[in-house]
């Protein structure tokens, strides 16, 4: 386990009394109130010393209340020091007055509008998306990318088109380990590697693998491999709480990222776990 405070670059909260998260549905054993409360005590003996809020795919029009829901709990828990909102970026240019608002709090940080889900596998290469896209380098924000990895080749096309903005890879682009597929994956994360101003996310890969019978050496190859291609230097730590849940305890995927670096020196380790998020979402 680190010896040092964490800097946790994905954490999810939700309350479905106040907002309306569709999606929740088909996950009852999520479906509930999640605070900073519930999160200190999934974190068990983890200290975390910094948070970034990730946007929890409340119903769309309601994105602009879950930022100002997540900055007034920040002011009672200042661990929360950055927010990744959502917005329309389909919208194209017309995602101009939504980023307007969403650049006057200064914790927002960054974007992200779920690629994943989008049947198209060409949705993140419509105009009016890459416009919106393109368009966040003006506010200074970044672009988290939440996709499967069947969308790892279009998105890298994407982000050909977007020099000026900088990217983070949420989950490592959601790889199949449950079935053990490394390739395409594998090459596709090496080219997008090559674009400097993308960064990398290691969370979120229990939930891929059987969430019921993952071990750590399912998870290794895809870790080492995405370390590999981005260096420790554009790597970070993410908890993916509580999504993450449904297939590890807290600790347990602190370990067992922990346990998969032990080579690494106390410099690669810090930029992984704690430096790099600091520097990327400028907390």
């Amino acid at each position: 386990m680190p010896n040092f405070p964490l800097v946790d670059t994905h954490v999810h909260l939700w309350d479905p009394g106040r907002l309306s998260y569709p999606w929740l549905a088909k996950c009852p054993a999520i479906n509930k109130l999640h605070l900073p409360a519930d999160y200190d005590v999934a974190c068990g003996d983890v200290v975390v010393e910094q948070m970034v809020f990730l946007q929890c795919e409340c119903h769309p029009a309601q994105f602009q209340h879950e930022t100002q829901w997540v900055s007034q709990l920040a002011e009672r828990d200042p661990r929360i020091r950055g927010i990744v909102s959502k917005a329309p970026l389909d919208n194209g240019p017309a995602v101009r007055g939504e980023l307007d608002q969403l650049v006057q709090n200064p914790l927002v940080k960054g974007v992200r509008r779920v690629i994943e889900s989008e049947p198209d596998l060409g949705f993140c290469l419509q105009s009016d998306f890459i416009a919106g896209v393109q368009l966040l380098a003006e506010f200074d924000f970044s672009f988290d990318i939440c996709i499967s990895h069947v969308q790892m080749a279009n998105t890298i096309k994407m982000v050909s088109k977007c020099p000026g903005v900088r990217f983070i890879l949420d989950h490592i682009g959601k790889p199949d380990i449950k079935n053990h597929l490394l390739d395409p994956w594998r090459d596709e994360m090496r080219e997008l590697a090559l674009m400097e101003n993308v960064h990398c996310k290691i969370s979120g890969l229990a939930t891929e693998a059987d969430h019921d019978d993952w071990t750590a050496e399912d998870l290794r190859p895809y870790i080492d491999h995405a370390i590999d291609c981005f260096g420790f230097g554009r790597v970070m730590y993410g908890g993916d709480w509580p999504v993450a849940t449904l297939a590890t305890g807290y600790p347990r995927w602190v370990q067992t990222l922990d346990d998969a670096v032990a080579d690494a020196s106390p410099v690669e380790r810090r930029q992984l776990f704690h430096d790099n998020a600091i520097a990327f979402y400028r907390l």
